[in-house]
């Protein structure tokens, strides 16, 4: 499996805070889906794309553990990554870490996480028909398995 992860930049909007200051724990999950999106950008692997063939990749599993917090106005980078993936299944991995401006290392792939680690995280999810019935991409849609496996190699 490959080590490189996709680098995603964002600043804390106010909204995403709670009383306490901190971000409100459930927006972590928001954020991963954030990253996931534009970790599919930038390999030009689009959900719209996907749709069009009737391929959607619905969340069976999401897990976060929090190591510290963020707050208002902090810059964070989303890492993210492939950690496992079958015909049937693909799993993501991620960390969102704060940064200041001097840390930012604008290439879109990177091999390690920098920064002060707040968060990690996986999302499982499970490849199918517009008709929500699972699909072995392998055998119905060989060229995107292929272009996974390259992603992930």
């Amino acid at each position: 499996m490959t080590q490189q992860w996709h680098q995603h930049r964002m600043r804390v909007q106010y909204k995403d805070t709670d009383r306490m200051g901190v971000v409100h724990h459930a927006n972590y999950i928001t954020w991963f889906e954030v990253a996931r999106t534009e970790w599919m950008r930038y390999f030009d692997l689009s959900y719209h794309a996907m749709e069009e063939q009737g391929l959607m990749l619905p969340v069976l599993d999401v897990n976060a553990v929090y190591k510290s917090s963020a707050r208002f106005d902090d810059l964070v980078v989303l890492f993210t990554r492939i950690e496992a993936y079958s015909p049937i299944r693909l799993v993501f991995a991620y960390e969102a870490r704060r940064i200041t401006e001097a840390d930012w290392q604008g290439d879109a792939t990177i091999d390690e996480p920098y920064g002060e680690l707040l968060t990690t995280g996986k999302t499982t999810h499970m490849w199918v028909n517009d008709a929500w019935k699972p699909v072995k991409l392998r055998k119905t849609h060989p060229e995107l398995y292929e272009r996974l496996q390259q992603i992930a190699e």
